[in-house]
């Protein structure tokens, strides 16, 4: 019986873990979308429901020191139970990433430079973390380096829209008859949309930390963690 209700609070774990991750890819979703259609109400949304979020990966960081705590796991429980501990922490950060998604939108206008494609780069990064959650559903080792190397893509294509903006930026040419307030919101929305790559960058990084503990869990290969 025993075992039985361990083996139950293992799978509860991993249901639990899943969940969460759908939860914060549909905020990320969400926060893509209400950036890119400039949507502050959805905005809105993404921002005030971090507070859920935050709540529900308190819960299953106690629920993963209990069982380390008074189950003792060893070997492949005891990586999957670890795992799943710092997959966690990675899913809270990238609702950190959509909230700061939420409040570019609130405070200034993405398509400043129409040419970048703010979108594609969000859903890169977001399936960077959907397939990442699969392979650590299904335990699947080989995806995880195959996500590896898809975030080099995603780096080299948040460094281009990087370098499109600056390049934008310098060959402009200010309206010196503009006011001083027109020149301060231009400057804001250069550097919202500046840190939005940054952070869909940053959401890409996650995706691969999440494929790194599953690696691990899985293998006991360590070849993806930093």
């Amino acid at each position: 019986m025993a075992r039985e209700r361990y083996q139950r609070q293992l799978d509860g774990l991993r249901s639990d873990v899943l969940d969460l991750a759908t939860r914060v890819i549909e905020r990320l979703e969400d926060a893509v979308d209400a950036l890119e259609t400039g949507n502050e109400a959805l905005a809105r949304e993404v921002i005030e429901g971090d507070a859920v979020i935050n709540n529900r990966y308190l819960e299953l960081e106690k629920a993963c020191i209990d069982l380390l705590a008074l189950q003792q796991p060893v070997a492949g429980d005891l990586r999957f139970i670890t795992a799943s501990f710092k997959i966690i922490t990675d899913l809270e950060r990238i609702s950190d990433l959509a909230v700061n998604l939420g409040q570019y939108t609130l405070e200034g206008e993405a398509s400043v430079f129409e040419d970048i494609e703010l979108r594609h780069l969000g859903e890169s990064a977001r399936d960077l973390v959907v397939d990442a959650m699969d392979a650590y559903e299904r335990h699947d080792a080989a995806a995880c380096f195959d996500i590896a190397a898809r975030d080099d893509d995603l780096d080299r294509a948040c460094k281009d829209a990087t370098d499109a903006v600056i390049r934008e930026l310098l060959a402009s040419r200010i309206d010196e008859e503009g006011s001083r307030a027109e020149l301060e919101r231009f400057m804001t929305d250069v550097s919202n949309l500046l840190l939005t790559i940054r952070d869909l960058e940053r959401v890409g990084d996650h995706g691969v930390n999440i494929a790194a503990r599953t690696l691990y869990m899985v293998e006991h290969d360590d070849s993806l963690i930093y």
